[in-house]
């Protein structure tokens, strides 16, 4: 059955689980992957008349490509928009611990954590420390080659070089997903 262009109802009915999930497993967070579900059909539902697919597969590829740019410009902004409610002292409320543990659970983050663990175990202790500190601290590069005591040049190709092996390591992990649908 074909998707009328302005059938969000249809199109959340069908995606509102995998969608969440899709985005709960790049997030690592439920909160996050919540506030980035409700944007992705907040802005399915504006932007539904711009839509040009007739199938339910284009309907799924239009909310899914709509949701990594959303995944996209959460990463980008994510850094600034938090210092930026710390600083204003705001706070966005949070889902209930309940939701939380079940999105976690059905998005199976535990094993994903698991996983990925693992794949940063594989990794030289330079080159995991780089990661640790650049993408999980997020320390500035600067500061990254402090605390290695190497050139900023040195630590930009160490993180460069750890991102590349992890998403080599985990790639099988985003295949099975994929298939699995």
């Amino acid at each position: 059955m074909a998707t009328r262009r302005t059938d969000i109802e249809a199109l959340y009915a069908r995606h509102r689980e995998p969608l969440l999930l899709f985005l709960a497993r790049r997030t690592a967070d439920p909160q996050v992957a919540l506030d980035l579900w409700a944007e992705t059909f907040a802005h399915a539902a504006i932007s539904r008349r711009r839509f040009r697919g007739t199938s339910d597969e284009e309907s799924a590829g239009w909310l899914y490509a709509i949701a990594r740019r959303r995944l996209a410009l959460y990463y980008r902004r994510g850094h600034a928009e938090r210092r930026m409610l710390d600083r204003l002292k705001l706070e966005r409320t949070p889902a209930g611990p309940e939701l939380l543990a079940e999105v976690e659970r059905r998005a199976g983050l535990a094993a994903l954590r698991v996983e990925l663990a693992a794949a940063l175990a594989e990794l030289s202790p330079a080159v995991r420390g780089a990661v640790q500190l650049r993408v999980v601290e997020e320390l500035p590069y600067a500061e990254v080659a402090r605390r290695l005591n190497t050139s900023e040049q040195a630590a930009r190709a160490r993180v460069s070089r750890g991102l590349s092996a992890l998403a080599e390591l985990l790639d099988t992990a985003t295949i099975r997903e994929a298939v699995a649908r």
